[in-house]
């Protein structure tokens, strides 16, 4: 079987589908594999590392793509990529399904496979590319927010002085989030953060961080099968925004993970508590490209209120290259033989 890895096209996407070790893999598995020049370039993996793993070059996406069957790519394409698509090729990527317009894959018999779909289950783990991804945010997203606020990170006793520790609030207690307590907890800050899942509250302790929420009925039954949150009630949101308020004053950096599969971002922090906070503190929100969880942030920006720093990624794995497409390549190479039948066939 033949697959195809295009180079992304858009703009500040740095991660490529394969690296040299998964075609390594996929070529002794029996597949052959198409590389577009220049597709690893930006994340560390120049063309003669993807040809020594036993890759063949193509100069661009309609050579690369001419008689795959299978087309790894990191990000859905874009309009004008379409074109280089074959009629009735398997595409699979992170396709961001609430926001596709399939139109252009009906119209070429394209099987789209997402892989933010991947179940929460044992046998899924090692094909879990939100996950992967959002690690990577959860701890880049602490550097960024380090680099932002411009001060010591842990508590220091020096002869002059004591410097006290930062303190760091996370809010949203998934994958990103508790990799930004664990990364916070490693740089030495003081950790405090929130959810609205009971789970969440051992998860934090586990990592020496404080946990804070209201805890009523409605917090107890606030998740779903697949472990993610639950929609909340206007009255649960309400209580939980002034505790956040009363809490979010005293913090230095904010780091806001908080998502919702298939909608809008809450609105975590408002404009009002970013009003209270103390000039020289940070919140970094990590679901900007979904509306955000502070309606200040725009998408890489950082946005000075005040003298608060609100800065919006939209794409943190995109800073950590190398790291993030090794782990999406390893997500494809285990995701692939679920859809190829023993003879190496599209099933």
């Amino acid at each position: 079987m033949k697959i195809s890895v295009l180079r992304e096209r858009r703009a500040g996407e740095t991660r490529v589908a394969a690296t040299p070790e998964t075609v390594k893999k996929l070529v002794a598995s029996g597949h052959s594999v198409t590389i577009e020049s220049g597709a690893g370039t930006v994340a560390g993996f120049p063309d003669d590392s993807f040809s020594e793993a036993g890759a063949t070059l193509a100069p661009d996406a309609a050579a690369a793509t001419k008689g795959a069957d299978i087309v790894f790519k990191v990000r859905a394409p874009e309009d004008g990529e379409f074109s280089a698509l074959p009629d009735g090729v398997a595409l699979i990527a992170l396709m961001d399904p609430s926001n596709l317009d399939a139109t252009p894959l009906n119209g070429k018999k394209i099987a789209a496979l997402s892989m933010e779909f991947t179940p929460r289950i044992t046998r899924a783990q090692s094909m879990d590319a939100l996950s992967s991804q959002s690690n990577l945010s959860g701890y880049r997203s602490v550097i960024e927010g380090a680099q932002i606020y411009g001060r010591a990170m842990p508590m220091m006793m020096t002869a002059a002085g004591t410097i006290a520790p930062a303190k760091v609030f996370i809010m949203g207690v998934g994958v990103a989030g508790l990799q930004a307590i664990a990364t916070a907890r490693r740089l030495g800050a003081v950790v405090t953060a929130t959810d609205v899942r009971p789970a969440a509250k051992e998860q934090v302790a586990s990592l020496g961080a404080k946990f804070i929420a209201v805890e009523d009925e409605e917090f107890k039954a606030a998740e779903t099968a697949g472990g993610y949150a639950k929609q909340m009630s206007p009255e649960y949101q309400a209580k939980q925004a002034e505790l956040t308020a009363s809490h979010i004053t005293k913090q230095d950096i904010v780091i806001t993970t908080a998502l919702i599969p298939g909608r809008a971002a809450p609105v975590l922090v408002t404009e009002e508590m970013v009003k209270t906070m103390k000039p020289g503190s940070v919140i970094v929100d990590m679901a900007v490209s979904q509306g955000g969880n502070c309606p200040l942030s725009k998408p890489d920006e950082i946005v000075d209120v005040n003298g608060v720093k609100v800065a919006g990624f939209s794409n943190l794995p995109a800073r950590l290259p190398a790291d993030a497409s090794s782990l999406f390549a390893k997500n494809l190479l285990a995701f692939l033989p679920l859809v190829t039948a023993e003879d190496g066939s599209l099933n």
